[in-house]
């Protein structure tokens, strides 16, 4: 779908039915004549709207001199659609913004929540200023990391407490989704601060006084959530490592006891076996002698085993 804006001189941003001179165009999951009118009549370049729609692709910033278009590319969180367990896990998508003569344009493969957000009009947005509706873009990418990343640890904080319940699979499992979810992240954010660098040096997109405190903002929002990934992503793997340690002992413990079990049952065997033997001269060669020999020896085997450090 494109749905094309234009900020008025009320300063009121409305949608309008054909391309203008300072104009926002918006394609959501565009269709192949949608893709079509891109290149042909507005005249994207068509490499730009093939890597914006690409989802493998991750962030980065091009140029293309000849056409004189820029075109930057910026990793966002979303939930992962093919999710089958009850614990969300999400995963990261490219939305593409390609800066050219007389307006600027956002390509994403589908409906996501940045881009969304700046179309309602919740953030006030000028189409004619370039630079600025890119960094409120990011901006607002920025602040969907953390929201993401604050459920990421509230999720991981849920499924903590019930591992000191019952260390089951499913919790376990869980555990890994969010870690693979923080993963994502951390590579996409890293993708994302280095473009945002290239965005401040000001060689392919032009940088205003006015927009210079908004560029200060993505800057702190982008740094504060990769701390926060990079934490979070640390905490997942210590609470991993230190309940696979909790189950290791577990294991030991119950092995130790499965031990002693095996050569308590296995005194009987000894004993009722040297008298099963035929030959003569056994001692003591009466019925309850092998009973009363075998009782013994296992309850003296068994006080062993408790009192011995080793098996404590």
């Amino acid at each position: 779908m494109i749905t094309i804006f234009k900020t008025g001189e009320h300063g009121l941003m409305t949608r309008i039915p054909a391309p203008e001179k300072g104009c926002w165009v918006s394609a959501v999951a565009p269709t192949r004549e949608e893709q079509i009118w891109l290149e042909e009549e507005l005249g994207v370049v068509p490499e730009f709207v093939r890597a914006a729609l690409d989802p493998e692709e991750t962030s980065y910033i091009d140029q293309d001199e000849e056409k004189e278009q820029v075109l930057v590319i910026a990793d966002y969180p979303a939930r992962d659609p093919d999710t089958v367990s009850e614990i969300p896990t999400f995963m990261t998508l490219p939305v593409g913004v390609v800066l050219m003569k007389g307006c600027i344009v956002t390509i994403a493969g589908e409906e996501n929540e940045p881009v969304t957000e700046l179309e309602s009009g919740r953030v006030k947005v000028n189409t004619t200023q370039k630079t600025r509706l890119l960094l409120l873009l990011l901006l607002t990418i920025s602040q969907r990391f953390i929201l993401c990343l604050r459920q990421i640890d509230r999720l991981s904080n849920q499924t903590e407490a019930r591992l000191y319940k019952s260390m089951k699979n499913r919790e376990l499992l869980h555990m890994l989704q969010l870690d693979k979810s923080l993963v994502y992240f951390s590579s996409s954010l890293k993708a994302d601060e280095l473009t945002l660098n290239h965005i401040m040096r000001g060689k392919l997109i032009p940088h205003y006084t006015e927009d210079t405190d908004l560029l200060e903002d993505v800057i702190i929002e982008f740094r504060q959530a990769v701390e926060m990934c990079s934490n979070y992503s640390e905490l997942n793997s210590r609470t991993m490592d230190g309940f696979s340690n909790v189950i290791s002992n577990n294991m030991n413990d119950i092995m130790k006891e499965l031990t002693v079990i095996t050569l308590v049952m296995s005194i009987p065997n000894m004993v009722y076996g040297f008298y099963g033997m035929n030959v003569s001269d056994l001692p003591f060669p009466v019925t309850w002698f092998p009973l009363v020999l075998s009782a013994v020896l296992c309850i003296a085997v068994w006080l062993y085993f408790k009192h011995s450090r080793t098996f404590k």
